[in-house]
């Protein structure tokens, strides 16, 4: 038995999935909001269970995952890491969205505005700072979320979060639009840094296009569209465009169990720390990935030195 860490070798679609579950990697089509790709997707796949991996505007596409079965318990593994987006922004005008979909709230001069000045704004929006949430956005606000105060035209204040951008990027220089690659951590919005850069420069500016491409370990390139699993699903093998749960999974160890060990936690049982090789490698509540002998992902384990073992966390092969 061998129990070792790996870093994530991700493939595309065409993996097989089990029978437990896996997820989509769905490019979203514009318009369209995340709930409205959950529900079509529903339909196709006949799935009890499913959900989305974080929430894209409806003016945004590109890589949207989508938990499926089983793995709609590992959706807060979904999108572990970074996330990158193509951001298109127009300079002269804001909105009460601070995207194309809103109405506009002021307007500027913008021709002046130079590729030069554009690139010395990314210093201000580059590393760990503090971003205001726009009003349209899902955050709550005492039980409500603000898009709806903001439809009512209720405008409250936000408190700042602390955001990451590990990377921004000048593609295109066309002023009045501007594009944008940018590299950043977990709860960054994309319409807010359109909306900032504008205001650092002078004048105003709103989100125009947006495309995720890449989320975790979700790339862009290895997406598919709602068209090709619905055409897959009519001939009953949409499953070769899933990927398996533990595509989310790579950054925890993994050990491959005897069929007794497999009898053992599929009970619910304990393992002892002896029967995991080198678990001096681990401290009190790591995880690793437990096996078959067949190579389907049976269980994830917790490490409970204080209990002198491995705990069953989540089970998913046989259930």
């Amino acid at each position: 038995m061998t129990v070792r860490s790996e870093r994530a070798s991700i493939s595309g679609p065409g993996i097989s999935t089990g029978a437990s579950g896996g997820y989509l990697n769905i490019n979203k089509p514009q318009s369209w909001t995340s709930t409205d790709v959950v529900r079509k997707l529903k339909g196709i796949i006949r799935s009890k269970k499913i959900g989305h991996g974080g929430t894209l505007d409806p003016l945004a596409t590109g890589v949207l995952p989508i938990c499926f079965g089983t793995g709609t318990r590992f959706a807060d593994t979904v999108l572990l890491g970074t996330k990158s987006y193509r951001i298109t922004m127009e300079l002269g005008s804001s909105t009460d969205t601070y995207d194309a979909t809103g109405e506009t709230t002021a307007e500027a001069e913008w021709s002046g505005t130079t590729q030069d000045q554009v690139t010395a704004t990314f210093d201000d929006f580059t590393g760990k700072f503090d971003q205001i949430p726009p009003m349209f956005s899902a955050l709550h606000h005492n039980g409500q979320r603000l898009y709806e105060l903001a439809r009512k035209g209720i405008e409250v204040e936000r408190p700042a979060r602390p955001v990451e951008v590990m990377r921004i990027e000048l593609v295109e220089f066309n002023a009045p639009e501007i594009v944008l690659d940018v590299k950043c951590g977990h709860g960054f919005y994309a319409r807010t840094l359109a909306h900032d850069i504008g205001e650092k420069l002078g004048t105003h500016a709103h989100l125009t296009g947006l495309v995720r491409t890449h989320a975790g370990v979700f790339k862009l390139e290895d997406t598919v569209t709602i068209e090709q699993v619905s055409k897959e699903a009519e001939s009953g093998d949409w499953r070769s465009l899933a990927m398996p749960i533990d595509t989310t999974l790579h950054h925890l160890g993994k050990t491959n169990l005897n069929e007794g060990f497999v009898d053992m936690v599929r009970h619910g049982r304990q393992l002892a720390v002896d029967d995991i090789g080198e678990s001096g490698d681990y401290k009190s509540g790591d995880r690793i990935r437990a096996y078959t002998p067949d190579g389907e992902l049976l269980a994830i384990l917790i490490f409970e030195p204080e209990r002198l073992g491995w705990r069953p966390e989540k089970m998913l092969a046989g259930i």
